[in-house]
């Protein structure tokens, strides 16, 4: 055995951490070597590349403004599935409210009302109240007096009588007079149409009134109107301007329906015509209809 190898013993692996490495070119420290494989180092002994620091790792984005990073943070926007879901759900929401704060709105035309108009239009309402229980406490009368006449066929025929006048009223069979209001519409533009009177006179029945005619036509409650070259036809007829209008009503009732806000008189000036209301104690409508014997139509009453 060769004396250096007396007392020691040899054994293979890996240099231990720290000690040279022998190399080609003679014994090599480790953490040189490992700073060689990181990169050239610099004359202060730090490895030499790109520069470290805030400087270099916020080059990029100093060349952009605050503005341009906001954007870019905010657009294109990311959303997840339940947020757009949630959106449209709000969207539709608003677009309902707004619909129906809209629809409100037009609806409601005595919103901008006065006080005075408001007042006026309750009196109406409490003047039809009226007429409804007057018509209830006459029948209730008109049942009394049959139960307790005696010669009920006597009185049943005079109700009978009774009962035929004022169908026949209706019916425009009859002529008739009364406390009332002329209207008359100038219309020197020909704007009024058809459906305009057709209004005037379904106000005038809801305040009460008993019997119309327009010009020469008796209104009832098969009347039409129509518009015909220019022209407006009651029940196939012509009316010629200006339009003059009988009524036989309350007048206290009959005037203020047709001046509330939003309502006939109102509707008609839009149209650039002049409408004038005429109460009057004595209205007389003598256009008559002539009965028409049903072709079909029997009475159910035995």
């Amino acid at each position: 055995m060769p004396p250096q190898a007396q007392g020691r013993s040899v054994t293979a692996g890996p240099p231990a951490a720290g000690s040279a490495a022998t190399g080609p070119h003679g014994p090599r420290d480790a953490g040189a070597g490992d700073a060689a494989a990181d990169g050239p180092l610099s004359g202060s002994g730090e490895p030499a590349g790109p520069a470290s620091g805030s400087g270099a790792a916020q080059g990029p984005e100093e060349a952009l403004t605050g503005r341009q990073r906001l954007v870019k943070g905010v657009w294109p926007p990311r959303l997840t599935r339940a947020q757009l879901i949630v959106a449209l759900l709000l969207f539709g929401l608003g677009l309902g409210l707004a619909i129906q704060v809209r629809s409100t709105n037009e609806n409601s035309v005595l919103r901008g009302a006065r006080q005075e108009d408001l007042v006026r239009i309750l009196d109406e309402l409490d003047s039809r109240t009226q007429r409804l229980q007057d018509e209830k406490r006459r029948l209730e009368n008109q049942r009394t007096e049959l139960e307790n006449s005696s010669d009920q066929a006597e009185e049943a025929r005079k109700q009978t009588l009774q009962k035929e006048q004022q169908l026949g009223v209706l019916a425009g069979t009859v002529a008739a007079q009364g406390p009332g209001i002329t209207i008359t519409i100038d219309d020197s533009h020909g704007s009024v149409e058809s459906d305009m009177l057709l209004d005037t006179v379904q106000e005038l029945r809801a305040a009460g009134a008993e019997a119309i005619q327009i010009g020469d036509v008796r209104v009832v409650a098969g009347t039409y109107f129509s518009d015909s070259g220019g022209a407006i036809q009651v029940d196939g007829r012509k009316v010629t301007r200006p339009y003059v209008v009988k009524v036989i009503g309350k007048p206290e009732d009959l005037e203020p329906a047709l001046n509330i806000p939003g309502g006939v008189v109102q509707s008609l000036e839009k149209e650039q015509a002049t409408v004038s209301v005429r109460r009057e104690k004595k209205i007389v409508v003598d256009a008559l209809r002539s009965a028409k014997r049903p072709d079909y139509a029997r009475s159910s009453s035995r």
